[in-house]
């Protein structure tokens, strides 16, 4: 099997069953975790939110957003949120799975949905919600050569932060917070190997920890 079909296959036994997905009537909203191979490598698609924005302006983020009442699904936000930030058509994108739900500081219940794109893909950024778009080889988040983590009152667990320098542009971005956390999940369930650095859940059981870190933080709502 080339790079892509071991990923999809490996991908498809962490897809969230419906039971996980069936939470409590909080906000919603979907991200897009886009994924692609260049030169035999797994990389994943980023942007730069828009220093404009009311929320995490100016912050590395995948491209999503919120449930919008015409949406059937987590999927259709996320490919409808892809389409309107870089220009992603929804059909350009092969959805592998989505992952569990996790709780952000906004109170936003956050379900990843994982695909790939193709490597052809040019951005068309909305400059209202978007100023750059970048890619990052995924198993950059297993790596301890640029990532810090510190505590963050109120937040269980640790929060990662990773320093990229993109090679092409040489421009610096800062990835940390949930985008960082998501990132590190995908790579850990992709590559079945643990990052250099701790992380706040159990590297043998991912989704059963994140599963539980979302219970738990519902239970204090």
């Amino acid at each position: 099997m080339d790079v892509k079909e071991k990923v999809i296959e490996r991908l498809n036994e962490f897809t969230a069953g419906k039971e996980a997905l069936l939470v409590p009537a909080l906000p919603k909203a979907s991200v897009l975790i886009p994924l692609f191979v260049k030169d035999g490598k797994l990389q994943v698609l980023m942007t730069l939110r828009s220093i404009e924005l009311k929320h995490n302006a100016g912050e590395v983020c995948f491209p999503g957003g919120k449930f919008d009442k015409n949406d059937q699904d987590e999927i259709d936000t996320a490919l409808r949120e892809a389409q309107e930030e870089i220009g992603l058509p929804p059909d350009g994108v092969e959805v592998i799975c989505r992952l569990v739900p996790v709780l952000n500081q906004r109170g936003l219940l956050v379900t990843p949905v994982v695909g790939f794109i193709s490597e052809s893909f040019r951005a068309s950024p909305n400059p209202a919600e978007v100023s750059d778009v970048f890619s990052v080889p995924l198993e950059f988040f297993l790596k301890d050569t640029h990532q810090s983590s510190y505590s963050v009152p109120g937040i269980g667990g640790m929060v990662h932060s990773f320093i990229f320098s993109d090679p092409h542009t040489n421009k610096i971005y800062q990835i940390w917070g949930l985008t960082a956390a998501l990132a590190i999940l995908t790579a850990v369930l992709v590559f079945e190997r643990k990052p250099e650095f701790e992380v706040g859940f159990d590297v043998d059981n991912p989704i059963v920890a994140f599963q539980r870190d979302l219970q738990h933080r519902l239970s204090k709502l």
